[in-house]
């Protein structure tokens, strides 16, 4: 940084806090401050005023090594990020700066601030455009739409990372459009592999991956989110291509913001978390929306701690999204995978207006149906399917098929289930569920129906243990 007189200077220093005293008029709420350190450049975020001469700020980087007296310098605005076609197949950190070992970027790339307002309402496009991602049981009971948000909530260790990244493949690679994939608070880890997959699968040069690893300050896992946004809605208002944004995980955004707030001293609110909590929430999920013609779509996993449902967070997020799929570890501990509830999981598009009168009427009848198992299963348990009736058995076994229909080898995981993934149309899906509910599967094995694609592939798996029995 050039020697200058200092606009501002650093009075105490804790954690990652830090209270500086500013020559002349205050910085506004959210703009970056420089310090100057042996390493490099410590960039911060204001977030309060304290008096007339000094303001609060929250580092987004390390402040090992600061000392209070060290001079500081004020931008004049916000963290503004490198955005546009430079970053496509680059791997970003909070504030920009590549993490791949690859080229630097070039000196006159595009800037775009992380803070901006949600676009207007007027601005908004209404239009609804389904996304087929092959996955059965979320095209047929949580399609997508196009500019909605979609969140995926389950406990640790039921597949929502797994999930996620089957989207990322079925999406880039039959959508056209950019993918920016937002890792919050992951481990570092997953980001190396996430960066080898889509590099070996060969969709990196159309994706932008930004992260905040566990291992970096809480002011840099909370603002990683805004810095995906913005790469994302400058691919979507100034060259007008739809974006894909791919969150894992919005706990991680919101529990990082929790650890500012106790940074920074404020009153906790219920069971611990931020009095700004919905604040927070709204700012981040209200600028994910289509303008004019391209859209940004969110899918965001959520973490559930202790598998609460109840839990502030959980309910603040879950207030903002079109499609909740809900991950259950009951179905993950019986192996149905990807274990999503088909009962809890719902979504706005799952109208006969918008995916036709047969799609919603076959979810309609197979949730009826497993939610009819689901009652039945302590008697079941207790005395036995053959104290059913005769019709009750017949809607059990029925109820169990369609459970390991909707089951599927992900692409993704196949290097550990040692299947080939399956990718399946919404129609063949829809006509599948429809046959099963209408008995043409009710004397096949179980077995033949569980990891396969389509109805057809089940009927060739039935056919060949058939004739090995005779």
């Amino acid at each position: 940084m050039p020697a200058s007189p200092m606009a501002a200077e650093v009075t105490a220093v804790r954690g990652p806090v830090l209270d500086l005293r500013v020559e002349g008029p205050l910085p506004a709420i959210h703009d970056t401050v420089e310090i100057a350190m042996p390493q490099g450049v410590l960039v911060a975020e204001v977030q309060a005023h304290l008096d007339a001469r000094h303001v609060r700020a929250i580092a987004l980087q390390s402040t090992q090594g600061l000392r209070r007296g060290a001079g500081a310098r004020l931008t004049g605005g916000p963290l503004a990020v490198p955005v546009g076609p430079a970053v496509l197949g680059r791997l970003m950190n909070v504030l920009g700066h590549m993490g791949d070992n690859g080229a630097p970027l070039p000196a006159d790339v595009t800037r775009s601030p992380i803070h901006r307002p949600a676009p207007s309402l007027a601005t908004q496009s209404a239009r609804t455009q389904v996304f087929s991602t092959g996955i059965k049981v979320l095209d047929l009971l949580a399609p997508l739409a196009q500019g909605g948000k979609s969140a995926m909530f389950g406990g640790a260790g039921v597949g929502k990372t797994v999930l996620v990244m089957e989207l990322i493949r079925a999406m880039v690679s039959g959508y056209d459009g950019i993918s920016v994939f937002a890792g919050v608070g992951e481990r570092s880890r997953e980001g190396h592999e996430m960066l080898n997959e889509m590099r070996d699968s060969g969709v990196l040069e159309r994706t932008v991956l930004v992260y905040g690893q566990m291992n970096e300050p809480p002011g840099a896992r909370w603002r990683v989110p805004l810095t995906a946004l913005s790469v994302a809605e400058h691919f979507r208002d100034a060259q007008g291509k739809n974006v894909l944004l791919l969150m894992d995980n919005v706990f991680r955004f919101v529990q990082a913001g929790s650890e500012v707030s106790g940074l920074l001293g404020r009153m906790p609110s219920r069971v611990g978390y931020q009095p700004t909590l919905e604040t927070e929430v709204a700012e981040l999920q209200e600028r994910i929306a289509s303008v004019g013609q391209a859209a940004v779509t969110a899918i965001e996993a959520v973490y559930v701690p202790a598998d609460d449902f109840t839990d502030p967070a959980v309910a603040a997020i879950s207030a903002h999204v079109d499609s909740t799929v809900v991950l259950s570890r009951q179905l993950a501990s019986e192996g149905i995978y990807p274990a999503i509830d088909p009962i809890a999981t719902t979504s706005v598009l799952l109208d006969p207006a918008v995916v036709g009168a047969d799609h919603a009427r076959t979810a309609g009848a197979l949730r009826e149906a497993i939610e009819h198992y689901q009652e039945l299963r302590d008697v079941i348990s207790l005395l036995g399917v053959e104290e059913l009736g005769r019709e009750e058995r017949l809607l059990v076994g029925r109820a169990r098929r369609l459970q390991r229909f909707l089951t599927q080898p992900f692409f993704v995981a196949a290097a550990y289930t040692g299947m080939e993934g399956r990718s399946v149309p919404v129609a063949d899906t829809v006509k599948g569920v429809q046959a099963i509910l209408d008995g043409e599967c009710d004397d096949w094995d179980e077995s033949s129906l569980y990891m396969i694609g389509t109805l057809e592939e089940a009927r060739a798996r039935e056919h060949a243990r058939r004739a090995k029995a005779a």
